[in-house]
């Protein structure tokens, strides 16, 4: 088994608790306390997902898509960060899992070159462990990004990564305690660009309300948050331009195991040739502001597309 060294992380007031309502009623229980995959069927196919409510978005839309194909499907859903999960795939618990190119491909090989989103996805394939693929790899994307908010951006004039240079304050930086050690995270800042940061508190939400929260509230100055999130828009925040490529592109892309046979691969890669930048902001839009189910949210959005 590899080791899993770095991975991804990857709103306000009335707007915050919302959002708060909405992830929760968009979450499963823990999977890994349930038994785990081992009792799936032989022909079962089991669909993960991250404890992340846009990625259950996707993991859901899959399964329905697969189970309208005649396939049997087992939804193990909200697994956790991507050091949990990540060894249930390669153990083969797992068969199909909705991933982001760039965040996959670092947590893989630290030192991978990354590049353009073609270059991304070309390197993945290469540092995927035997038995393990990437199926097409989506128009959609859910880039890491290093988010303040207009306010602190009007206040230092910042506009990229490397303006942060500009701030006179002390710079607290929130997000998942995983955020301290991943390879754009706090050490990066001081190491490409001589950002000084006074401090890190952890905030385990993936980006979501609580982390907005404490962004509007100055009690942190900068976060990690995922670019399809609507609450960007929705709370004034500003994602900083990455010129340098700080964040390797994150495509949406499956991970499957070999047990996912053509069928089922010629389903999912339908599901992808879909599944654009401004649709997988919408779908977000409907779980966060709307509060919808996932599985909801995936059925409307099969059927709108004709793929059930």
């Amino acid at each position: 088994m590899f080791t899993i060294t770095r991975g991804r992380l990857a709103l306000v007031s009335a707007v915050a608790v919302g959002a708060v309502v909405a992830l929760a009623g968009c979450a499963s229980g823990d999977p890994l306390d349930e038994g785990n995959n081992s009792s799936s069927a032989p022909d079962t196919i089991v669909v993960g997902s991250q404890d992340y409510y846009s990625n259950e978005i996707i993991a859901e839309i899959y399964a329905q898509a697969l189970e309208n194909g005649g396939y049997t499907v087992d939804r193990q859903f909200r697994i956790g960060q991507r050091e949990a999960y990540l060894p249930e795939i390669e153990s083969g618990a797992i068969d199909v899992f909705p991933e982001y190119t760039g965040s996959l491909l670092q947590a893989l090989e630290p030192d991978a070159a990354g590049g353009t989103a073609d270059e991304t996805y070309a390197e993945l394939q290469d540092a995927l462990p035997d038995g393990l693929a990437v199926l097409d790899m989506a128009d959609a994307t859910d880039q890491n990004s290093w988010t303040v908010t207009k306010a602190f951006a009007d206040t230092y004039n910042l506009t990229d990564i490397a303006s942060l240079t500009q701030v006179t304050e002390p710079i607290t930086v929130g997000g998942n305690s995983e955020l301290e050690t991943r390879p754009y995270g706090p050490t990066a800042l001081k190491e490409k660009y001589g950002i000084d940061i006074a401090g890190f508190t952890p905030v385990e939400d993936n980006g979501g309300p609580l982390t907005v929260k404490a962004l509007v509230d100055n009690t942190i100055q900068l976060a990690n948050i995922y670019t399809a999130d609507p609450n960007i828009v929705s709370n004034d925040l500003v994602a900083l331009d990455d010129p340098d490529g700080l964040f390797f592109p994150d495509n949406v892309v499956p991970v499957v195991s070999d047990k996912v046979d053509d069928g089922a691969t010629e389903i999912i890669n339908a599901v992808s040739a879909k599944l654009s930048a401004d649709v997988l902001v919408s779908l977000n839009a409907q779980s966060v502001n709307d509060q919808a189910a996932a599985d909801t949210i995936a059925t409307d959005w099969l059927t709108k597309e004709g793929l059930i």
